[in-house]
């Protein structure tokens, strides 16, 4: 037998030995789409026919193995019913369930990736062998759904209840040795060698040395656990994942329900309780949001590839200013492969960044995600220096002194005079212009924000934003440098904060003007953070830091007066009055005390109330919707002007950078999906209530033509 399809072939090996190679011709990774899966079914069909099959060795083409399931194809079954899903799945499990069964051993080759539904083909077969550099796991909770192609059915059998709620609730990607510990896999060995390793393995199962039935019918049968043993591991799992997961995140508790369902039925009993419960979440909003940020986000990684594609690589970067944030950045790129040079004016400085460097590698060391080999080749990439020596062969410097236009445009009119003419010079600001710091520059053309998010080595989100004069090879050598880093890269206009802080600060707006009406901060931020919000406004505030905050506050009124100015004191000059920076100084809303652990910990502090009482007003109850509708109506208009504006692109591209800039609640979708969502008709009927509070709360003229148009930012 032979098969040429588009996305798979089957050869034959040698006498009764068959392989089954997936590689997807239309794309650079294998996944599991209509044809995909089509192919699939027709070709084990005609493997099951052959009279004289006597082991098939399932393998890829390309580096991954499967990447999953192709989730903009499968997307739109969610919104067409559960009937009609589950009939869908039950479809898709008869063909693994096929392989599960075929009359002669199965034996996966995991040359790389195999998440999702690439895992749960691996899983249908007798054995697993893995490259030592691949990775594998069951990301479905992170789209807000479970397994649904057997991952609930077959793990818990094959590597145990409490390792598959782990696996499966957490949906993070295993490690070779992380699955073969758990026995998700059979073998690991070096990458060269994962596809002979899989056909020897193969040839002694069909020589008979390995009972491949006896390991089938495992997988096949209820899970071996009495009725106590079962109580015990799922009613514990039950707490504790819950209480991890939130009330805002259904898919992981689902998971335990369901492995708690189906564990003591037999595979095709238990392939039915899996549809079920993927069903059950599918038609949900948040698997909708979730999704919808899968989608934004493959998005925005495709306008950074096609800014990276007309950009030069950076084999060289620079750091200039060598504190927290200057670290940060040098540990970043250095930690990527990117050599780095880190220049400060003084010793202490040098050492305060090789410190920070220093201290995330460490953490590195500990948590066993690097060992002390790569952890000496990343500091050797960091080169400090005191001079500007060595900066003739720099292709990018970032700019990370202290917030101060004055400082900035100094010491970037010097750099500029020690690098090559092509060199691209960029300002980790915040919130100063970049077309004001361009004018102290020669060759503006080659100058841009690289705004970096603290901590630098935790925050995804990189804005890269364009100056009036800025060139398109510079944005698109600075979007590369970010790419390579491991960040997300977004291309923003220039104005007052940029995208991601001059949305923020309407925010912080509503949480003034909140307190100044009475409110408690600690309400506020409770109330904020059962939104679904990682920090309420007052601890976010103490951890940017309230110096920071007063500071970009005043940038923030200045660009917009009408919108962002205020009279008199606010809880922001107030504490910034009384130096209380927040984290930094260990004081703010909350006082901080390093733990045991050696982290700072969040402790209520009785004198800010009297602090504060010359700039709040007498204390009143609000509802936790009125303090929602407070805080979240600034924020989604200004993020609406600036999509207006042609500050950011895109909607999607706002979404996104609300997401990994702030942490704007995922399950959420994003501002623009909120608004969707809600509908700008029942947006602006809200909007109305608040009047009175001035022009952050009033809505555009556009958004309210859509309001009466009912359109939506999202097809």
């Amino acid at each position: 037998m032979q098969f040429e399809g588009k996305a798979i072939q089957v050869q034959k090996i040698d006498s009764g030995l068959y392989e089954l190679i997936f590689d997807l011709k239309t794309e650079p990774v294998n996944k599991f789409n209509q044809l995909t899966l089509s192919e699939l079914k027709d070709a084990v069909t005609q493997l099951s026919a052959v009279e004289d099959i006597k082991g098939v060795l399932f393998s890829s083409a390309k580096e991954s193995f499967i990447v999953g399931a192709d989730i903009t194809e499968f997307s739109s079954l969610f919104g067409q019913g559960e009937a009609e899903l589950i009939e869908k799945l039950l479809e898709n499990h008869a063909i693994f369930s096929a392989v599960e069964d075929l009359p002669c051993p199965t034996v996966v080759a995991i040359n790389g990736l195999a998440l999702g539904g690439g895992f749960e083909l691996c899983l249908a077969a007798d054995y697993r062998v893995m490259g030592e550099k691949a990775k594998v796991g069951l990301p479905e909770v992170k789209l807000g759904i479970n397994p649904g192609w057997g991952g609930i059915v077959r793990l818990p059998r094959l590597i145990g209840i409490d390792n598959a709620h782990e696996w499966i609730c957490t949906g993070v990607e295993k490690r070779a040795a992380a699955a073969l510990k758990d026995g998700a896999v059979d073998a690991v060995v070096a990458q060269e060698r994962v596809r002979e390793a899989g056909l020897d393995l193969l040839r002694q199962c069909a020589e008979g040395k390995f009972d491949y039935l006896s390991r089938r019918t495992e997988k096949q049968s209820p899970v071996k656990l009495n009725q106590i043993e079962q109580m015990m591991a799922f009613e514990t799992a039950k707490g504790m994942i819950g209480a991890k997961a939130g009330p805002h995140y259904p898919a992981p508790l689902q998971a335990v329900k369901t492995i708690q369902k189906s564990c003591g039925m037999s595979r095709d009993q238990a392939i039915v309780a899996e549809v079920k419960g993927v069903a059950k979440l599918a038609s949900g909003p948040v698997v909708k949001a979730l999704v919808g940020l899968f989608m934004k986000d493959q998005y925005v990684k495709k306008v950074s590839k096609g800014h990276a594609a007309k950009g030069a690589k950076v084999n060289q970067a620079a750091v200039l200013g060598a504190g927290i944030m200057g670290g940060g950045v040098a540990y970043q790129s250095a930690s990527k492969g990117v050599p780095i040079l880190m220049k400060d004016i003084n010793e202490a400085a040098i050492q305060l960044g090789l410190d920070e460097a220093n201290k995330l590698l460490a953490g590195q060391l500990k948590r066993g995600r690097t060992d002390a080999a790569k952890m000496a080749a990343t500091i050797n990439r960091i080169r400090p220096t005191l001079s500007y020596g060595d900066f003739g062969n720099v292709d990018l410097v970032v700019e990370a002194v202290v917030e101060n236009q004055k400082v900035k445009q100094m010491v970037l009119a010097e750099a500029e005079t020690h690098i090559a003419d092509d060199a691209v010079l960029a300002s980790n600001t915040s919130t100063i212009s970049i077309n004001a710091l361009a004018k102290s520059l020669k060759r503006p053309e080659n100058f841009c924000g690289m705004h970096f998010f603290n901590p630098v080595h935790k925050m995804p989100l990189v804005e890269v934003i364009r100056g009036e004069k800025t060139s398109d090879e510079t944005i698109a050598r600075t979007v590369s440098f970010a790419t390579a880093m491991g960040k997300t890269p977004i291309v923003v206009n220039d104005c007052p904060g940029f995208l991601v802080n001059r949305v923020l600060f309407p925010y912080f707006g509503g949480f003034s003007g909140l307190l100044q009406d009475g409110a408690d901060f600690r309400n506020v931020d409770k109330v904020m953070e059962r939104f679904g919000w990682p920090m309420g406004p007052a601890y976010l505030l103490d951890v940017v830091g309230i110096d920071t905050a007063h500071h970009a506050d005043q940038v923030m009124a200045a660009g917009f007066p009408e919108r962002m100015s205020h009279e008199g004191e606010s809880v922001i000059d107030r504490m910034y009055s009384l130096d209380r920076f927040g984290q930094k100084n260990s004081k703010g809303f909350f006082r901080y005390e390093l733990d045991r652990r050696g982290k700072l910990a969040k402790l209520a502090d009785d004198e800010v109330d009297s602090l504060l009482a010359s700039c709040v007003g007498a204390s009143q109850e609000f509802t936790d919707q009125t303090i929602i509708e407070r805080m979240m109506i600034p924020l989604c208009i200004e993020t609406v002007r600036c999509l207006e504006e042609g500050i950011v692109a895109s909607p999607a591209e706002a979404d996104m950078a609300m997401i990994y800039g702030i942490g704007f609640p995922p399950f959420r979708g994003g501002v623009f999906h909120y608004l969707d969502e809600m509908g700008l008709a029942a947006f602006c009927e809200m909007a109305a209530k608040y009047e009175e509070l001035g022009p952050l709360y009033q809505p555009t003229e556009k958004m309210q033509q859509m309001a009466a148009n009912a359109t939506k930012y999202f097809n």
